[in-house]
């Protein structure tokens, strides 16, 4: 459904304790977003929420201040919350907004991500965490060396479900969520609800409350789509032709495997290529 945010509207009218209505105060947050007054009512009361919002629209308070009001003891390796995350960038965002949150009610966040010491972070989880933020790829590695365990986490989130799913770590939320207990909450929030979402969703919610914030001019009119069908054998010769027709060309790829075999494919037929993903430095 579709709401509109009152003007008088506050995090206290949201059912958001004190402690932390002073901590979004001190930060200037004094009114919600759209997206946070839909969601973070049904949060705390125990829903399953989706919800449909664009980047930078407040989805990170939206869910982490009904997680945050949660939050009980965790015991070393095992978390209590879990937020899963498609990229190291989203992950470090998430933790800069929730960390003076856990740490005003007195718990512990920690974030696992490649291309960081997991060294650290098997001490953090050590220590005993409460949220984890995790990426999928680092959060298996951790898992198979049994220094997390899942089996006490009562709540997940599903951040930038789309992208998860663009970058082709569906296996891997699989596999992760395997491991949750069934009774727990979940969270899951997208900018797009294409076939893969709403395969977690399907699989993974109960009942969810679906929420939406549609925008106004959320479509680039001077932009021209064109499909091109071509046989698989054909694509990076097509490509190739593509990138030659303008002075910088930005092309996408379902997985990392993909853009890594691609950027060869293209540099073999004469083109100057590039990858970026989340196993490269940039």
């Amino acid at each position: 459904m579709i709401n509109e945010l009152l003007t008088d509207t506050t995090f206290s009218d949201l059912g958001v304790s004190p402690e932390l209505t002073a901590v979004l105060t001190e930060a200037g947050f004094d009114k919600p977003f759209p997206i946070q007054a839909m969601t973070i009512p049904d949060g705390l009361a125990g829903a399953d929420v989706l919800g449909k919002a664009k980047t930078g629209s407040g989805k990170t308070l939206a869910f982490g201040l009904p997680i945050v009001e949660g939050l009980e003891r965790a015991e070393p390796f095992h978390p209590r919350a879990l937020v899963l995350v498609p990229t190291r960038e989203l992950a470090m965002q998430v933790t800069r907004d929730l960390e003076p949150l856990v740490g005003k009610v007195g718990f512990r966040l920690v974030t696992v991500y490649g291309g960081a010491s997991m060294k650290d972070q098997i001490d953090a989880l050590d220590a005993g965490v409460e949220l984890l933020i995790a990426t999928p790829g680092r959060l298996i590695d951790l898992m198979e060396r049994r220094k997390a365990h899942l089996d006490d986490v009562a709540v997940v989130c599903l951040d930038e479900a789309d992208q998860m799913a663009d970058m082709g770590f569906m296996p891997q939320v699989r596999k992760i969520m395997a491991a949750v207990p069934d009774d727990h909450q979940t969270y899951l929030y997208s900018a797009t609800l294409d076939s893969q979402v709403q395969e977690l969703v399907d699989r993974y919610m109960t009942n969810p409350v679906t929420h939406s914030v549609e925008y106004e001019n959320e479509t680039v009119d001077t932009m021209e789509h064109r499909f091109l069908k071509v046989h698989y054998l054909d694509k990076p010769a097509m490509a190739a032709a593509l990138s030659r027709s303008a002075d910088r060309t930005l092309m996408f790829t379902r997985t990392k495997w993909a853009a890594d075999d691609l950027t060869k494919r293209l540099r073999d037929l004469g083109v100057s290529a590039a990858a970026i993903h989340g196993d490269l430095p940039q």
